[in-house]
């Protein structure tokens, strides 16, 4: 009877492991892991916690967490289904399963090295299955193994695939912004002298990047604990000055020079997808419910207007018609007050200060 609930148990931890597997890998969606997920969350609150202690060596410490979550992935999925092989062969030891040579030992941790052993192929290892029941069930784990192996090492390398794009738009709008995190000093740049029809492309580039990267994001959710030191390259970071070109297009750009603009797909793409990806990682990685949006009469508004008006003056430097009117900066505080809470919200739980997103904190 025990050997019966020995060999259930371990069809049971081999079952979870390669669900596990298949919610990760295959079906890959967010938020629907079964193991994994929690593991990702549990080692970065450790090497959050860890990084403190280190003082300036903190970004380094926690540009570790990616890297090392992949490998708790790899081991515990490697584990369990040794555990589980395992569980399932102890009993047979000795009568099913023998010793290629002399005494077979009943040990559990003999039943380990032939469940490990029973996962690669078949014939080499020093345990053989001598029942038909047996070594269907050696062929069985060998196929499972072999297959396991073949999607973890094809996960990992699409998982930097999609780390590379989303570090790739990071530079990107970087760059456009003349290695600043100024969404007006990107706008000037798009378009010097009021014509945007030129920088019009970089527009359309980056909504079609934006909609990658949170594609990305929802097939390969691990991407959310890979931090690096510098800002730019975070999700929060990159939805920020996004958020913030588009808020500027649509309250601070005169409607003479760029009514065509404010109407275009990529303008509204831009929007929608940034929006869509920082509210999809914030429900999936953060508790409790969505902030409401900001009011703009508390403190924070002060900052918003001189931000505005800053704004202003770099754009009307680069020859763009403005318009400073009230009502456009109310136009502005209400976009604001849209996607600044999730932001808010969201950078901390990667380690960063939202301050660091606004113009020049990258420096500071």
């Amino acid at each position: 009877m025990l050997s019966v609930l020995e060999q259930a148990l371990g069809a049971l931890v081999m079952g979870l492991v390669l669900a596990d597997i298949f919610l990760t890998v295959l079906y890959a969606r967010i938020g629907t892991g079964l193991i994994a997920d929690r593991v990702a969350h549990l080692t970065w609150a450790i090497f959050r916690r860890a990084a403190g202690r280190f003082g300036q060596r903190r970004d380094a410490v926690l540009s570790f967490c990616g890297p090392v979550i992949l490998i708790a992935y790899v081991l515990l999925w490697a584990l369990g289904l040794t555990l589980g092989a395992g569980l399932i062969i102890h009993p047979a030891l000795g009568t099913a399963v023998r010793a290629s040579t002399g005494e077979t030992p009943a040990d559990f941790m003999t039943a380990l090295y032939a469940g490990g052993s029973s996962m690669a192929i078949v014939g080499a290892s020093d345990f053989k299955p001598v029942t038909d029941a047996y070594r269907v069930l050696y062929l069985v784990n060998s196929l499972v193994g072999m297959s396991a192996t073949s999607l973890v090492l094809t996960y990992v390398m699409q998982v930097y695939s999609a780390l590379r794009q989303r570090n790739a738009l990071g530079l990107k709008l970087h760059l456009l912004a003349g290695e600043t995190s100024d969404a007006a000093e990107l706008l000037a740049r798009l378009g010097p002298q009021g014509q945007f029809s030129s920088g019009y492309s970089h527009l359309a580039d980056t909504a079609a990047s934006m909609a990658e990267m949170k594609e990305t994001h929802h097939f390969y959710p691990v991407l959310f604990y890979f931090r690096f030191r510098q800002p730019f390259y975070s999700v929060s970071a990159q939805a920020f000055i996004a958020l913030d070109t588009v808020s500027l297009i649509r309250s601070g750009v005169a409607d003479r020079q760029a009514a065509w603009l404010k109407e275009t797909a990529a303008v509204d793409a831009i929007w929608r997808v940034a929006i869509l990806l920082v509210v999809t990682l914030e429900t999936t990685f953060l508790p409790g419910s969505l902030p409401a949006p900001a009011d703009v009469n508390n403190a924070e508004s002060e900052a918003w207007r001189a931000r505005f008006a800053e704004a202003l003056r770099r754009l009307s430097a680069a020859g763009v018609e403005t318009t400073p009117d009230e009502a456009r900066l109310e136009t502005y505080l209400a976009l604001r007050a849209q996607w600044q809470p999730h932001i808010a919200r969201l950078a901390p739980a990667m380690a960063y200060r939202i301050n660091e997103f606004e113009p020049g904190g990258q420096k500071r």
